[in-house]
């Protein structure tokens, strides 16, 4: 497995309290709790470049708060990229009481979920139990599909409320 120098982030925007050597630390440990071989690049942008992405990669014309993009080819080195709005990171912070810092990891997280093959939107709840289990064993606060699940600390928004 790569190591943490292995891993490219790149912040269009900047996170207080995060840097780009944090953020590929984080992400090698987070990558060794999903057993996910391989680097992985990371993007930390505007909320106005991942609404094109996602418009270019899964058609949907509207801002979201993470994507992960998977490498398919066993023999690249590559797992895959994430891309991360740092503008949803921060509103879902302000809104939950964590730092902008912290939900970028959670989001960051929930990215190599998807990079490691795990899918929410069919799964059963396999994802969310295999995320909360690692959110807190890597010591994050409210994780994003326990917010899309139901009722949270702060009341009852959704994912798609917060964003």
């Amino acid at each position: 497995m790569a190591g943490p120098t292995d891993t490219v982030v790149i912040f269009h925007k900047p996170v207080r309290g995060l840097s780009r050597a944090a953020l590929s630390r984080f992400v090698f440990h987070a990558q060794r709790t999903t057993h996910l071989p391989g680097n992985v690049n990371v993007l930390v942008t505007s909320s106005r470049a991942l609404r094109r992405l996602n418009r270019q990669f899964r058609g949907k014309d509207q801002p979201t708060d993470v994507l992960s993009f998977p490498v398919r080819d066993a023999s690249a080195k590559l797992a895959g990229e994430i891309a991360i709005s740092v503008d949803v990171a921060r509103r879902n912070a302000r809104l939950l009481g964590h730092s902008p810092a912290e939900e970028v990891k959670i989001l960051a997280l929930h990215g190599l979920l998807h990079l490691a093959g795990y899918n929410h939107e069919r799964d059963d709840g396999e994802m969310a139990r295999k995320e909360y289990r690692l959110r807190k064993s890597l010591q994050l606060p409210v994780a994003l599909l326990e917010r899309s699940a139901g009722p949270m600390r702060r009341g009852a928004r959704t994912r798609q409320s917060l964003r």
